[in-house]
């Protein structure tokens, strides 16, 4: 799968490039991808945390597995930010832009966002609702709790609710595997689609940027990500084998919710106990988006220097603290990196000029910050996992 993943990948890089005109018309093979990957989401989180904690009552181990999971998250989160404005002032990828022939027609929504509405975020008004909008972490806090009351009924009634999960998660992950035999055809469609429309003329202005988040996820992923698999004894070459799959899918299409079966699914053939897998990994789709904090970072100092702003230390602290916050639980939203940054640089007062310039790669960066947000969330579930002495590789 992974090795046409690889096919699907270049081959619609090329066929974009070679037939734009067609391939404007193959985004409908991602987006059938794409939906039927939704379709799997809350089925399996709901069957798979259930059987991982109702199935072994421990419940104080799911409060450890919590607070071990929040303080790698803001601890991974911070580097990511810290990177990247490092790397934008060192670089400075805004300088010299030329702003005049801007097109700045399309609206790009700006959404605000307290603590209070961020934990708000968290907590599910109606449970059938959550499911319909893709609110991944919503699912989480609902299905945790359902289990455990799960745990506090009679053995009669809780073994037929566990024979149930069980026998769903089962069914889910088969249907997971049939799914991800359209992963290369729903690949092909994004890459040729985004190759077609991007083309290479609007690289020019934009490439030092596009350059910087690349160059900046790497040494995030190098001096950053792979200190900590050392500190824990992963075995490096064992875990990258495992969590290709799902970082290649994650890279092609832009999304992580369409790799979080695979890496489900990889996790536990890689041995990590399945309450592990479904707990950690869907919580670090809300709260572990290190690509995607990484960029705020960087894209926030090129939207700046792009407008001739110098922001002083103290303000780039500001905004670090403030991408903190915003950059949490809104997995869900369409093109959410790019709301966040809209209400950071509304908040700090800077022009958003330059952000329409980066629209129109926003698809390429995007597949760089989602896998490298991916392989964060596959590090963070074998770190706690390792961190509770329950997994050996």
């Amino acid at each position: 799968m992974t090795g046409w993943i690889f096919v699907g990948l270049t081959s619609g890089a090329v066929c974009g490039i070679l037939f734009p005109q067609t391939c404007l018309n193959f985004d409908v093979f991602s987006k059938i991808f794409l939906n039927l990957v939704k379709c799997i989401v809350a089925p399996l989180l709901f069957s798979t945390l259930i059987v991982g904690i109702a199935g072994h009552s421990d419940i104080k181990q799911v409060g450890r597995m919590g607070w071990k999971a929040l303080l790698y998250f803001e601890v991974a989160t911070t580097l990511a930010l810290l990177f990247g404005l490092t790397v934008a002032n060192i670089v400075r990828p805004g300088d010299g832009l030329n702003l005049s022939s801007v097109d700045t027609s399309q609206k790009i929504q700006v959404v605000e966002q307290t603590w209070k509405d961020i934990v708000m975020h968290s907590f599910p008004e109606n449970i059938a609702k959550s499911i319909a909008e893709g609110q991944v972490l919503q699912v989480v806090v609902f299905t945790i709790i359902f289990a455990i009351g799960i745990t506090m009924t009679p053995q009669p009634h809780r073994q037929r609710m566990l024979n149930f999960a069980e026998s769903l998660a089962e069914v889910m992950f088969k249907f997971t595997k049939i799914v991800m035999y359209f992963a290369p055809i729903g690949v092909f469609g994004a890459m040729s689609y985004a190759t077609a429309k991007m083309g290479f003329s609007i690289f020019g202005p934009i490439s030092k940027l596009i350059l910087t988040l690349y160059g900046s996820l790497a040494l995030f992923i190098l001096f950053v990500l792979l200190p900590i698999a050392l500190l824990f004894k992963i075995k490096i070459r064992k875990f990258v084998s495992y969590v290709y799959e799902p970082v290649s899918i994650a890279f092609g299409t832009a999304s992580s919710e369409a790799a979080l079966g695979s890496a489900m699914k990889r996790l536990e053939e890689y041995g990590i106990p399945k309450k592990f897998v479904s707990f950690v990994l869907p919580a670090g789709i809300s709260f572990n988006l290190d690509g995607s904090t990484l960029y705020l970072a960087a894209a926030t100092l090129f939207v700046a220097q792009a407008n001739h702003i110098e922001l002083s230390i103290g303000t780039q602290i500001q905004i670090m603290l403030t991408l903190m916050l915003t950059s949490k639980g809104v997995a869900g939203v369409s093109r959410a990196s790019l709301v966040i940054l809209m209400g950071t640089l509304a908040a700090f007062n800077i022009p958003d000029k330059p952000v329409y310039i980066i629209l129109a790669v926003d698809v390429l960066m995007d597949m760089a910050r989602t896998s490298v947000n991916m392989l964060g969330n596959c590090l963070a579930t074998t770190v706690v996992a390792k961190w509770e002495n329950e997994f050996q590789d």
